[in-house]
């Protein structure tokens, strides 16, 4: 439940150092708390848990001094780390099956006190779909809208000048200390006054292909519907609407001209059910009522918890669990069914192997084994 943490500093020092170390993501970082109660028995365990899950070297671990000059980074440039659970957490975010554990937050936040939506698309948007995108954002904005973009070129930089003055999101790919594109610099810092910045990696990282997914699903996981201004075929704003889709988002997109490539993958999403829009009223006919129904939406599917810390499976369970594991992606309740183990030795497998390198997490709870 939102409010229900609060990190002490040396708590938040050992969350940053778990989540900043090798093969730890959000869902291993919550199976990890989960498991020893705390980031900083997590912490001691990590060496014993890879050589168990049969690594074949020492995963990296964050030090305590790369946190603390991280922390200090951080705090130069007015950066907050915010502790999933913590009430400055965004609301919204929290249900989202892979939260990050520390979301690092620039600028003013209440604008979180206000329900979002995302406007994204097109890099090399045209005239027309950039004109749409900022009088949607304005009109959002002033009817109580935060707006939520990603900070790329075209369509995302549109939403966000339109709406500096009622409140704008800027979700990075990289991190604060590393802006992405470095040209939006200035508007980023223009956004600060009344919106902010937000980034789940370390400060000085630089954005690379992969991150801009992760990012993508911030975007969505932020917002109470994402609206699709022009996108190509293959465009990343389509992974954006894909992962609204699976947090139960609604689903926004704009016609195009169908000659135009930049309109048919948002052409495609309207076949597939998407809400067209021409209009803001059209968006705010289905979130209004959304939103007048209850802000605060349910906590995170898979909160903290603490039953079952400290389980260790037998030797057996552990080539049980392990024998049903492949290149193909199988269900965590499948390696409960088959393995006829208990959940809570199907989880620290599992982490043993996450934590070796050798698992890999797909959507829906599903595993595969990499290859190596």
């Amino acid at each position: 439940m939102a409010g229900s943490v609060t990190l002490s500093d040396e708590q938040r020092l050992d969350w940053l150092r778990l989540i900043r170390s090798e093969n730890i993501g959000p869902r291993t970082f919550r199976e990890l708390i989960n498991h020893f109660g705390g980031a900083a028995a997590a912490l001691a365990a990590l060496p014993d848990l890879a050589r168990r899950g049969g690594a074949t070297r020492p995963g990296r671990i964050c030090s305590r001094a790369e946190a603390e000059a991280e922390l200090a980074a951080a705090r130069a440039l007015g950066v907050e780390f915010v502790a999933l659970g913590e009430a400055r957490y965004p609301l919204p975010l929290q249900m989202i099956d892979d939260p990050p554990p520390l979301l690092a937050v620039r600028g003013n936040a209440a604008v979180f006190d206000r329900p979002s939506v995302a406007i994204v698309g097109a890099r090399n948007a045209s005239a027309a779909g950039i004109r749409f995108a900022q009088a949607l954002a304005a009109e959002l904005g002033c009817a109580g809208f935060a707006i939520v973009s990603g900070l790329a070129r075209g369509i995302d930089a549109a939403a966000h000048r339109a709406s500096l003055a009622t409140g704008s999101v800027a979700v990075l790919a990289g991190g604060h200390g590393c802006v992405y594109p470095p040209q939006h610099g200035d508007l980023l810092e223009a956004m600060l006054a009344e919106g902010a910045a937000v980034s789940e990696m370390p400060f000085t990282w630089e954005p690379r292909a992969r991150d801009f997914p992760r990012r993508n699903r911030l975007i969505s996981g932020l917002s109470y519907g994402v609206v699709i201004v022009e996108a190509a075929r293959h465009s990343g704003s389509l992974i954006t609407a894909q992962f609204a889709g699976e947090q139960g988002r609604e689903v926004f997109a704009v016609p195009g001209n169908p000659l135009d490539p930049r309109a048919e993958g948002t052409n495609r999403l309207i076949k597939q059910g998407a809400v067209l829009v021409t209009s803001a009223q059209d968006v705010l006919s289905v979130l209004a009522p959304i939103v007048a129904r209850g802000r605060e939406p349910p906590p995170a599917r898979e909160p903290i918890r603490t039953e079952g810390a400290g389980y260790e499976p037998s030797a057996d369970e552990r080539t049980r669990i392990v024998c049903l594991l492949g290149p193909v992606p199988v269900s965590v309740d499948d390696l409960v069914r088959l393995s006829q183990s208990t959940p809570a030795a199907v989880r620290v497998v599992l982490l043993e192997l996450e934590i070796a390198g050798r698992l890999e997490r797909h959507g829906s709870a599903m595993v595969s084994l990499l290859q190596g």
